[in-house]
């Protein structure tokens, strides 16, 4: 059994995915919601995503897209630091996705993205700092028809909100190795696959997420200095359940924990002045999504 996502679908998926929330699977539609219960540092998150992607034919075997994704994430620290007004701040990410898919050959796409975002508390009229520009370049070699299937995506992101601005490498190998067993190596994910059927699949994962939001109203404080933007960086291990109800249209859910931590306030050059969050937590992730 072969790799069922048409290799161009899921090259765009994959670069449409890593700037936020790192899936690896195409979607004209999802909606979702994730939440990591209240730990021991008192911390609670939730975010609520939205998406939305419409393909469009260029010449015989090329692609545009145009889409777009929004997220609103809830922090919700419950315990008194020096910026309890940030912390109790609804944050907003919303991206605009322009793509361009070339077909090189039979086993070889090029796509283009650029992504410009807006990452702010939205307290305020949209200003300085609330809008920036991501750009991912890559390549995908797809072969589903070997005896066993493998997929192979290499590419460069930049983005431009972290802290170290440096473009990334991108990652990402899939192989079918059994009729009903598949294992992704990459980065920002990895994992196994085991497929039931057509309709039931179980997978585990390893991944790398976060988010990064400009904070309209800096807060000063006296022992850590002026936080003009949050952001945070997690490392986790889910296992999940996914079910076709029908061809293209899926329910699915996820539980796991977090293996690595790190939610801090940042100051204008992007150095962490405050800790909010470094310990471990569970996650949970359940949504609706209709695939290309």
């Amino acid at each position: 059994m072969g790799i069922r996502i048409k290799g161009w679908e899921f090259l765009m998926g994959f670069f449409l995915s890593i700037n936020f929330c790192l899936a690896q699977t195409p979607d004209v539609f999802r909606l979702e919601y994730m939440l990591m219960p209240r730990n021991t540092a008192e911390a609670k998150l939730s975010r609520i995503k939205l998406v939305a992607n419409l393909p469009i034919k260029v010449g015989k075997n090329d692609n545009i897209i145009v889409g777009g994704e929004y997220n609103r994430i809830e922090y919700d620290l419950n315990r008194r630091t020096p910026y309890d007004d940030v912390i109790t701040e609804t944050f907003h990410v919303a991206d605009l996705n322009m793509a361009y898919i070339l077909q090189y050959n039979q086993d070889w796409r090029f796509v283009g993205v650029v992504t410009p975002r807006l990452s702010s508390t939205l307290t305020n009229d949209i200003g300085q700092g609330d809008v920036s520009v991501n750009m991912t370049i890559g390549a995908l070699r797809d072969r589903p028809k070997i005896e066993k299937p493998t997929r192979l995506v290499l590419g460069i992101a930049y983005n431009s909100t972290v802290a170290v601005r440096v473009p990334l490498p991108l990652v990402y190998y899939e192989k079918r190795f059994h009729p009903n067993w598949a294992y992704v190596v990459g980065a920002p994910k990895s994992g196994m696959k085991y497929f039931f059927n057509d309709n039931h699949m179980l997978q585990t994962e390893f991944i790398l997420d976060g988010y990064y939001v400009n904070l309209q109203n800096t807060v000063i404080s006296s022992d850590s200095g002026v936080a003009s933007s949050i952001s945070t960086s997690v490392a986790l291990f889910t296992l999940g359940y996914q079910y076709a109800v029908a061809k293209n249209i899926f329910f699915y859910g996820y539980a796991g924990h977090t293996l690595f931590q790190a939610g801090v306030l940042r100051d204008e050059d992007r150095n962490d002045i405050f800790t909010l969050n470094d310990q471990p937590s569970f996650y949970f992730r359940t949504g609706f999504r209709i695939g290309i």
